[in-house]
């Protein structure tokens, strides 16, 4: 079991000016994100998940009408309750305002017990949406299994100091698996910051292809480390 770290949820994030990596959580001492191609696998199943009330996380196509994202980024920031879906876009392969294709939330579910007033458990902070019409792309399997400890993983997003651009750390491992509230987590070493809430953890499956082993959901404060709800969360 990894140990345990104090966290801050990475998004969703608003527009804003360049910010000073020193003042972003989830990056550490160092920054090991670079831009990745969003027109390339397994990135070109990736998007901008953006709401009417200009907050913005990332989100995964896994089917041709349903996108995996964070419950969180769901959350009307003053309210505390859960956005219509009608006011929630999906913009898939979105760079420096444009995208491949759109659409708009019909409905959404969120994991069992989400609380959107605290956004809580961290174990259920996930959501699958709807989409209104079916987008023609690649969709990414979601992993059966979490990955092992040390394991190749990925994470990528539209993060709050590159919002118009995908931003990844291609070469970090996961740690292990943690459990919060009764809820298991996989702990990752990859660095992301907020707007990345939302993000695939990405892992081999054993074919050699590419899938979603989880779905972020918060960073550390001050090292490149995070959470992710299993993929197989979804299915339990």
């Amino acid at each position: 079991m990894a140990p345990a770290l104090a966290l801050l949820s990475a998004g969703p994030a608003a527009a804003e000016p360049r910010i000073p990596l020193s003042v972003l959580p989830g990056l550490g001492a160092g920054d090991a994100r670079r831009l990745v191609d969003a027109d390339a696998p397994p990135w070109s199943s990736l998007g901008r998940v953006q709401t009417e009330l200009g907050s913005r996380c990332t989100g995964t196509l896994i089917g041709p009408r349903t996108v995996l994202t964070a419950a969180h980024c769901l959350v009307a920031p003053r309210t505390g309750q859960l956005l219509r879906p009608s006011s929630v876009h999906f913009l898939l392969g979105y760079r420096q305002g444009t995208w491949k294709a759109t659409a708009r939330a019909a409905s959404f579910r969120t994991g069992p017990g989400f609380d959107p007033r605290t956004r809580l458990p961290r174990g259920a902070d996930w959501a699958v949406l709807t989409l209104d019409t079916p987008i023609a792309a690649a969709p990414l399997p979601l992993l059966e299994e979490d990955p092992a400890p040390d394991q190749p993983v990925m994470l990528g997003g539209y993060q709050q100091d590159r919002p118009e651009v995908l931003m990844a750390d291609t070469a970090c491992r996961a740690l292990g698996t943690a459990a919060l509230d009764g809820l298991r987590l996989i702990v990752h070493g990859c660095a992301a910051t907020r707007g990345a809430s939302g993000a695939p953890l990405l892992a081999r499956r054993p074919d050699g292809g590419w899938a979603v082993a989880g779905v972020s959901v918060a960073m550390a404060l001050d090292v490149a480390r995070g959470i992710a709800v299993p993929a197989r969360a979804l299915r339990e």
